[in-house]
Order: structure tokens, then sequence, then C-alpha cells
């Protein structure tokens, strides 16, 4: 395992990355913002089989398991043999975070007006899809089980603020993350720091959609996939069949790594997608970023 003592220069979530290259060190200072960075990608999936293994899952008695377990699954097993997913851009540095933080926003109940806020869960890179289950499931039970969430508490005290004074306070919160000066109890509950932030929109029964990533915080990926759907095609035999697919997109911040690093990473995921299996146990090995 690599040294986590934290240095000088490094930060909370993450260590400073001091071997990058010129121009990977330099963009953050040309792309100030992460609406400056923002790349878009649009993927598809055949989860035939897939859906296959996840209703047997559900017979086993993983109730509920399905794509989002899948995706999220998916992409922390990427980011244990490709690292350099997991950085993310601060006061105009790149860090590699030091643990996985997955976000995603959850509704209280089923009800179309019922409050939503934000599940944070930290994972390993040597977690299966059943980990990701197990923690998910916690995650979203401890939510709706509670009455309020510090998400929430804290955006409803800063409401309370005169709107020209809490413009003002956002921008010291700006100021205080750019110098990794805000209090943990607050980046603990922000919707806007993490690894990623993932929307099941398939559960709302529409396509995914290309969804922006904030310049407040530093989450680099925003993740969105929508409904399944089936398609009647040609197989490799030239017989008609019919295949189910899921439509994914991704928003991420370019300034992290470099354009082949990410279609490397976009390939493993689908790969991870189509292949359940390699996802039920722990990676062979974990990759370190570099220093």
């Amino acid at each position: 395992m690599a040294d986590r003592t934290r240095r000088l220069g490094d930060r909370k979530e993450g260590r400073r990355l001091r071997s990058l290259s010129p121009i990977i060190a330099f963009t953050p200072f040309i792309m100030r913002d992460r609406c400056d960075a923002c790349n878009q990608f649009e993927g598809v999936v055949d989860i035939t089989e897939t859906d296959r293994w996840l209703r047997e899952q559900r017979r086993e008695g993983y109730k509920g398991l399905g794509m989002l377990h899948m995706f999220i699954a998916a992409y922390i097993r990427v980011v244990s043999h490709m690292p350099g997913l997991n950085r993310f851009v601060a006061g105009q540095r790149v860090y590699a975070r030091n643990d996985i933080l997955v976000n995603m926003m959850v509704k209280r109940s089923v009800e179309p007006d019922s409050e939503e806020t934000v599940a944070k869960v930290v994972f390993e890179p040597t977690d299966t899809v059943y980990d990701v289950y197990q923690k998910m499931n916690a995650a979203v039970e401890e939510i709706r089980a509670s009455d309020d969430s510090g998400t929430e508490s804290t955006a409803r005290t800063l409401l309370h603020v005169p709107r020209v004074l809490l413009k003002f306070a956002v921008w010291c919160l700006r100021l205080l993350d750019y110098f990794d000066l805000l209090p943990s109890a607050l980046l603990n509950v922000s919707p806007f720091h993490g690894s990623m932030i993932i929307t099941d929109l398939g559960s709302l029964g529409i396509g995914p959609i290309y969804h922006h990533i904030y310049n407040f915080g530093n989450l680099p990926v925003f993740l969105a996939f929508g409904a399944k759907r089936s398609e009647t095609v040609l197989n490799d035999a030239g017989e008609v069949v019919r295949r189910k697919y899921v439509d994914y997109k991704i928003v991420c911040d370019e300034r992290i790594c470099d354009g082949s690093y990410y279609a490397s990473a976009f390939k493993y995921l689908r790969y991870y997608l189509k292949n359940p299996d390699e996802l039920t146990r722990p990676p062979e090995s974990v990759a370190e970023d570099i220093y």
C-alpha cells in the first residue's frame, strides 16, 4: 500500500500529484472552472445476459439488485486499476482522492413531491457488487428512516441568512474550499464533493441526460443511465434476436487525465457491465496513482 501520510500541499480528501505532465498540471489555470472543462460521453451496453444474471441474483435473495449497483460496482472496479479516474481538481491543482466516494440523490419516499437528499457512500477499491448492494441499501435505509440529514440541515440553516449575506457566505465557502479550509463537517454532507455522482433515470422510465458537473466542490464525474430498452437485431449467425440495452451518458472533468486514459476507462466500464461475474470477487490487485 502507498504511504498515506499527509504531506505539505495535500488536502483532507486527497494528496497532491506532483509528477503530472506539465500540460495536465497547467490546464487548471487555463480552464479555471469545471464547466469550462466538461467533456461529454455517450455509451450503450448490451445487458441481455446481465439482466438475466440480475434476475437470478434477485431470486437468490439479493432483492432489488439492479443496474444502479452494476454501474457503481463497474466504476469502482475501473478505479481499482485506473486510479486516475478518481482524481479531482481544487485550487488549480490536481489531487488523487484518498477514497472512493459515490454520491446519489435519494427521495425519502416514492411520492412525487417527497424531499430529495444526498446519499454519500464510501467504497473500497476491492468492493464487489455485493458490497455495493449492502452499502447502498444501508445508506438509503438510514436516510429514509430519519427525519432529516446533514445535507438538508446545512441547507436549511444557510437559508435563514439574508440573501445578500448568503451570497457572501457562499463566496467565503468557495474561498475556504480553494485553500482546503472547509470544515470536514461540511465536506461530509456536501453533495458537491466526491468521486462521482450517479443518477438512475431508468427508475423514472426515461433515457439518460447529459448532467452538468458543478463548479462548486470537486466532483469530476457525473454518470446518468436510462431505462432498459429492447431492440430487434441480427446476431453473428444472421438470426433475428431480441436484445436488451441500457444507454448512459457521462460528463467528466477533462483536467484530471487525458483523453486516451478516459477512453480506456470507458471501455473497461462497458466490459464490466457486460460481465457481472467479474464483479462478484475482489480484483487481484489494486493500482495506486502516481506521485
